[in-house]
């Protein structure tokens, strides 16, 4: 059996700009099909819309039916770059207009979504088979807002004294 499934967002209004704004952030990725109706919501008898979109292959779908649930950082969106000019491009343009800046790789976008954006080598640091060296590299990460991957990568490979 296959099933097909996707990660819901509730937003409150906005939501079609946010999923075109996604996708023209991050490679590989459409809206792929939405429909809308005055006649549904929580009520039954309010404007929603339905947005099915992709980031890089990964299924999400925007449900925007007003502010019964708002956006918090319990649901967020997790990106790992390929390297620190990706990282710089994607934590600007979620942070312009509107958004914030967070501790340790976090931000929120102008609609209020969170996101975590961490290099991949540094993924790999954290990781690390040496926890002695994964925890250095944890413990620079925790000290940042955007994630710097020289920083984390000297703090890594510092051996203690």
């Amino acid at each position: 059996m296959t099933h097909s499934i996707r990660t819901v967002l509730w937003f409150n209004g906005r939501g079609r700009e946010a999923a075109e704004f996604y996708c023209g952030l991050i490679p590989n990725s459409r809206v792929e099909s939405s429909y809308s109706s005055n006649n549904g919501g929580p009520d039954g008898n309010s404007f929603f819309e339905v947005v099915d979109f992709t980031l890089n292959g990964v299924p999400y779908q925007i449900l925007d039916a007003g502010p019964m649930f708002p956006l918090s950082e319990c649901v967020s969106v997790s990106v790992k770059t390929p390297d620190q000019a990706e990282t710089d491009r994607l934590w600007e343009s979620l942070v312009a207009d509107g958004g914030s800046h967070g501790p340790c790789g976090w931000l929120k976008d102008r609609y209020g979504l969170s996101w975590q954006v961490v290099p991949a080598q540094v993924y790999d640091l954290m990781t690390d088979v040496d926890h002695d060296r994964a925890g250095r590299a944890l413990a620079a990460v925790m000290q940042m807002g955007k994630i710097e991957i020289a920083p984390v990568l000297a703090a890594a490979d510092r051996f203690p004294a």
